[in-house]
């Protein structure tokens, strides 16, 4: 059994306040073995955030680490980090284990060119999907617009992963809350695979950029939401069982059923 933290925050463009709320989070999710926090959790997005990326081992990272190894709690977070082709940036899931080691940067693959949004005026992106060790768990990290890509989650399960962590800004609008809910049950059930997915909480003193709808969530590998954290800023213990991801795959065997290679002709 592993307990993680479902931390959804309100994210300002400010990274030392957003580093406090990352704190005080952490402190209320005592006996976690793993806290999630949200896509862009560094800063808000705008056109600043080229200004404030900063490289894996600058202060924001190194105050995660710090946090991480005080609480003795792994940390997943969203950051951007400087490297990207020409101005921009990359789009980057930290993971961090309970030591403050670094074990992975995931750089987001699918950028959010849609709704009328232009993420890769801004991002470059990332190109390897990333699997690590974490919590005594082999973790996927998914950001945001990937949700939308399965063949990214099954490159995840090829990888061996056996828990998909999903952090999000998820931009608001016309059935926007719907498509997040569904997409992160959809890509639990059709992998049969533990699911947190952690968004940022709405921030009323942001709130014209649309980012964050909150809606954390803990689905389980049928498909079955077990927590929904609404829209207010909350910190939630939640407990996965590996031993119902071998239930649910003796159940519904998809990934076996698997036929690789099938022509689209």
């Amino acid at each position: 059994m592993t307990t993680i933290a479902l931390c959804q925050i309100p994210v300002s463009p400010d990274p030392g306040a957003n580093l406090k709320r990352v704190r005080e989070a952490l402190a209320r999710a005592e006996g976690a073995d793993l806290a999630v926090f949200p896509e862009a959790t560094l800063t808000r997005y705008g056109r600043r955030i080229t200004e404030l990326a900063e490289p894996l081992d600058g202060p924001f990272v190194t105050g995660l680490a710090e946090a991480a190894r005080e609480h003795g709690t792994a940390v997943i977070a969203g950051v951007f980090e400087p490297g990207g082709a020409g101005d921009r940036v990359h789009n980057t899931a930290v993971a961090i284990d309970a030591d403050g080691r670094l074990t992975a940067a995931y750089r987001k693959i699918h950028l959010f060119d849609s709704f009328g949004a232009r993420e890769s005026e801004l991002v470059a992106p990332g190109s390897e999907p990333v699997v690590t060790e974490l919590a005594g768990l082999r973790v996927g990290l998914v950001t945001c617009y990937d949700l939308r890509f399965p063949e990214l989650t099954r490159a995840l399960v090829d990888r061996g992963a056996d828990l998909f962590a999903v952090i999000a800004a998820w931009g608001s609008g016309p059935l926007k809350e719907e498509h997040w809910v569904t997409l992160v049950r959809a890509r639990a059930l059709e992998n049969t695979m533990w699911t947190v997915a952690v968004g940022q909480a709405p921030n009323p003193a942001e709130s014209s950029d649309g980012f964050g709808v909150g809606r954390s969530m803990l689905v389980d590998p049928l498909g079955v939401a077990r927590a929904d954290l609404g829209t207010a800023p909350r910190v939630q213990l939640v407990t996965i069982d590996p031993e119902t991801t071998a239930a649910a795959r003796a159940t519904l065997p998809c990934l076996e059923h698997r036929v690789l290679g099938v022509n689209r002709s």
